[in-house]
């Protein structure tokens, strides 16, 4: 329903690396974010999807897996409409479920829903924790299984780094996640949409506010970077950093004073 999708390539500057369970380091997203502050160049033509993303089911019995439906390439979502005063907040997932604990009580004292898009290797450390999002009322999706530089990768292991991710959260939830997000990169490659949709997802999501948490430059300035979301955001932001805990009380409250309420990017893009 004019969800704001686009399809845009994001060069990266680095090589293949996987990424730690504390979420995406410094320096890998150093080299993943220089391009993005700076002016959009030229984007191709938008895309149209209008159905919602899937919801996390109750999980099955062990070794039922959900056979993705055939599609196309999936379509890049940027933002939602800004129709209404709702945003985003989407969480790269990976890191200590102690900070992750403090995270789901600070979003639940808030009364506010996001989005996790799961690391694979971090769900299989870390089993707890996607049963820990999905029962405070939150959504999950896939963010790659080791969170490498996904653009630097051919077709085949680009898969394997989609589908693997795919069907740890299926095992775990009987979901294989409501979106998929390409790891250290603002937007898609065509061959990342491509993939996508082999792997059975149809929206890919990207997002139009970096929150800058991955940088850990302190909460004053998480904070002042979240103040760029307006009606439609999504927002960035990372699970497993100690500044984002800090910043998110002030966050929260910065966006109830502006009246827009975060909710799950699901239900941001219905």
């Amino acid at each position: 329903m004019g969800d704001g999708l686009i399809s845009r390539r994001h060069a990266l500057g680095i090589g293949v690396a996987a990424a730690a369970l504390t979420g995406c380091s410094t320096a890998q997203h150093a080299a993943a974010h220089r391009s993005t502050t700076a002016p959009a160049t030229a984007a191709p033509p938008a895309t149209t999807a209008t159905s919602p993303g899937r919801t996390p089911t109750p999980a099955r019995k062990a070794g039922h897996r959900t056979k993705p439906m055939s599609t196309g390439p999936a379509a890049q979502v940027v933002r939602g409409s800004g129709r209404r005063p709702q945003v985003a907040l989407t969480f790269h997932g990976a890191g200590d479920l102690g900070i992750v604990r403090q995270v789901m009580a600070i979003l639940a004292q808030h009364k506010a829903k996001v989005t996790v898009l799961a690391v694979g290797t971090w769900l299989a450390a870390t089993p707890d924790a996607a049963r820990m999002v999905l029962d405070h009322g939150h959504e999950l999706g896939n963010h790659t299984w080791s969170h490498p530089d996904l653009s630097a990768f051919p077709a085949e292991p680009m898969l394997v780094q989609i589908e693997r991710c795919r069907d740890r959260l299926d095992a775990l939830t009987g979901s294989p996640g409501a979106f998929f997000r390409q790891s250290q990169g603002q937007y898609p490659t065509e061959l990342e949409l491509t993939e996508a949709g082999k792997a059975g997802y149809r929206r890919v999501l990207s997002y139009d506010v970096d929150s800058l948490d991955w940088s850990d430059p302190g909460p004053v300035a998480i904070r002042s970077a979240c103040t760029a979301a307006r009606a439609g955001s999504v927002v960035s932001m990372h699970l497993g950093h100690p500044g984002t805990v800090l910043a998110l009380p002030a966050v929260l409250q910065d966006l109830a004073d502006r009246g827009l309420a975060p909710v799950t990017a699901s239900e941001l893009l219905r």
